[in-house]
């Protein structure tokens, strides 16, 4: 009887391992992959509207 609850339980964990896996490579990574290339690209579009654009003075 014991068998059949531990295999069970490993049924769960691996299933409950699998759905936290998709959530963290499908839906948390890439939201914040954007959102940290977006946090830069502002942060370099206010950087400029301070000091100009880089390059020589023209």
């Amino acid at each position: 009887m014991q068998r059949t609850e531990e295999r069970t339980e490993d049924k769960r964990e691996k299933r409950r391992e699998l759905l936290v896996f998709l959530f963290l490579a499908g839906i948390l990574f890439p939201i914040l992959a954007v959102l940290v290339v977006s946090g830069y690209g502002f942060l370099v579009w206010i950087f400029q509207i301070f000091t100009g654009p880089p390059g020589p003075p023209g």
